[in-house]
């Protein structure tokens, strides 16, 4: 899917790049107005699909009664044209006009594309309010205007039930205020198809009414699943009496992925790929969208258009898609997501009746995690932290560093804690199994896990509670834990974190929740090696590293997150990849992991159709119950093959 030096197909990957342009503006000088509108068109990258102008942005808004003279509609009509024959070497475009129709004057936007005016849409709702006085002007459409009409000598489609496919994207009018009613435009025409809403909008400045105008906007996006792009009036626009902004925006599924600077008199413009792929793949996974009825529409097909390859993405590409970059959100996504975990573990003591729970502490990060999780839950019940049995298990592979921390951390919470060394037990195993304990293979590493598992079972027994896991989201995904081993437990504290998330909620937790020798022991932890410490010291340094053997997490988690949230293709997700981790790994690099991941994925469903409950904690989670249902026997054949293919 990549092409020479790093560059690629943005059409191909399943993205369209969006402009919004609130242009320099005079009122009424229509000549000026469509030439600073064809130099906008004339400045967008080559990569861009559609640009989206602002309403009546031929004219200004703000022409009052001049509407009513013939000299400025002829003006306005005749300079669509000129923009329509623009849009042969470049972008589709929305552009806003008055325009007459059977002696009745319609607030429309023009869809011009390929050289041509392929549709015109009308304004549904005219305000007549405060500051506004379209119905003074224009006509609101009845249903009884003519489906088509006649623009400069060509017949065009005219009407509210018009969208524009160009490609994979299809394109929905709602014009300003038609986005502020109960019942926007725009949710028929998402049902309908329409994954792009444009809005060529005229809205003036108050104090608060651009966080109020993004909120809408964002909502609405998500609402319709689709891309919403606000292009909105510029200052050029009268001040008689109110202040444009020129406030135009792109938001995508409820997140805004561009914005334009306010006040500026020169043109300002903001652009975005919407990814079409990832609002297909929402689509396809909302059932309320598919029941919703379908509103008969007519769809104008224009000659998709050959963009130019790019060779960066606009739009926000995180390294961690689990993990905001931003401190102070990623604080409050870390409370969140440990109030949900703690909930959970609490309702689940609640229904059992049980005050007792048993808990394997390696001095790791995962088990960590469900320790403090524990310890929380337990304080919100108002029972004692000694009810909590945790227990470390040193075995073969175990390390000074990880042996320390978790006696240290679990002294440190105040738990009823327990040694239990497993090498007798696991050579008494290999004894009777007749396994020789000079072979590292797969048994000599299960036959740990097994242990570890059947002595927390029996003390849950024994002391009346049941085992809490520790296993998270990326080692599920991937499959990387022993079958009936770690892999089982009563209560999945930590099945919906992934590992990279894993890693901040413990730093979150050390920094918010702890001081001194506790918070010590946290950092540290955080910075050992993942391991599963199966495999015998080497000269008392680790011999294992999981992420040697299975990959980088913040590779797997990347793919995840793509794949699965996204429903990207290998292709797609490779491609992203690279771009997100070009200064960390190769292409061989990423491509030899994306293997290893789908393979994995796929062969280890088995593990996951058998896995206890546990608590959906963010957008992405594999329970079979929930989330992800498939086949324990299905084959990964078609993505590798398409990995293999990036191969060559």
């Amino acid at each position: 899917m990549l092409g020479v030096a790093g560059t690629f197909d943005l059409t191909a990957l399943g993205y369209a790049r969006i402009a919004v342009v609130s242009p320099a503006l005079r009122v009424a000088d229509v000549q000026f107005n469509a030439e600073a509108t064809v130099e906008a068109l004339g400045q967008l990258d080559p990569s861009t699909a559609l640009a989206i102008f602002p309403e009546l942005g031929l004219t200004g808004y703000t022409c009052g009664d001049l509407y009513r003279q013939p000299t400025l509609l002829d003006a306005a009509r005749h300079a669509l044209g000129a923009v329509a024959v623009a849009t042969q070497a470049g972008a589709a475009v929305i552009v806003g006009l008055p325009l007459m129709v059977r002696d009745r004057l319609f607030n429309v936007a023009a869809f011009c594309a390929d050289g041509l005016i392929r549709g015109v849409v009308p304004k549904r709702y005219l305000p007549n309010r405060s500051e506004f006085y379209d119905d003074r002007w224009f006509t609101r459409p009845s249903g009884t205007e003519p489906d088509m009409i006649r623009v400069n000598g060509t017949d065009v489609p005219f009407g509210i039930d018009l969208l524009f496919e160009v490609g994979e994207m299809v394109v929905g009018i709602e014009i300003c205020e038609d986005l502020w009613t109960v019942a926007p435009p725009s949710g028929p025409l998402a049902l309908a198809g329409a994954n792009v809403i444009a809005n060529p909008s005229a809205s003036p400045e108050l104090l608060g009414k651009a966080e109020y105008r993004r909120s809408l906007v964002t909502q609405q996006s998500a609402r319709c699943l689709a891309a919403y792009a606000y292009a909105g009036a510029g200052p050029g626009e009268s001040t008689m009496d109110v202040v444009y902004g020129g406030h135009s925006l792109i938001a995508e599924n409820g997140s805004v992925l561009a914005e334009t600077t306010r006040f500026q008199f020169g043109t300002q413009t903001a652009v975005a790929d919407v990814d079409l792929g990832r609002l297909t793949h929402e689509r396809l996974n909302n059932s309320s969208f598919a029941a919703d009825a379908i509103a008969p529409m007519r769809r104008i097909a224009c000659p998709p258009r050959v963009v130019a390859k790019s060779t960066t993405l606009l739009r926000q590409l995180d390294r961690l898609p689990f993990v905001p970059d931003d401190e102070s959100q990623r604080a409050r996504h870390c409370e969140e997501i440990f109030a949900i975990q703690a909930a959970g573990l609490a309702k689940r003591l609640r229904h059992t009746t049980a005050e007792r729970i048993v808990i394997g502490v390696s001095g790791g990060l995962d088990s960590t995690l469900a320790l403090l999780v524990a310890a929380r839950s337990f304080d919100s019940l108002g029972l004692s932290r000694e009810q909590i049995l945790a227990v470390t298990m040193p075995g073969f592979g175990t390390t000074d560093r990880t042996y320390r921390n978790a006696l240290g951390l679990m002294a440190e919470l105040g738990v009823d804690r327990r040694e239990i060394a497993i090498t007798a037990a696991v050579r008494q195993h290999f004894s009777d199994i007749g396994h020789d304990e000079s072979t590292h293979d797969i048994a000599y590493e299960n036959s740990q896990a097994r242990e570890r598992t059947q002595i927390l079972m029996d003390l849950a027994n024994e002391v009346g509670g049941f085992v809490v896991g520790t296993g998270d989201l990326s080692e599920a995904a991937l499959g990387w834990m022993t079958f009936n081993g770690d892999h089982m437990s009563m209560y999945h504290v930590n099945i919906g974190v992934p590992k990279t998330l894993v890693r901040y909620l413990v730093t979150w937790a050390a920094d918010a929740q702890f001081d001194g020798e506790t918070r010590r022991i946290l950092h540290d932890i955080f910075d050992t090696p993942i391991t599963p410490e199966l495999l015998p010291l080497d000269n008392g340094a680790l011999a294992q590293k999981t992420e040697d053997t299975v990959g980088p997490y913040e590779l797997h988690d990347f793919f995840l997150f793509h794949a699965i949230r996204g429903g990207a293709r290998p292709a797609k997700v490779f491609a992203l990849a690279t771009l997100a981790f070009s200064d960390s790994y190769d292409d061989a690099m990423i491509l030899r992991w994306l293997r290893t991941f789908w393979s994995r994925f796929i062969s280890q469903q088995f593990k996951r159709s058998a896995m206890p409950d546990g608590p959906k904690v963010g957008s992405v989670a594999l329970s079979p119950r929930g989330d992800w249902r498939m086949p324990s026997d299905a084959s990964p054949a078609l993505w590798l093959a398409e990995i293999d293919a990036l191969d060559t």
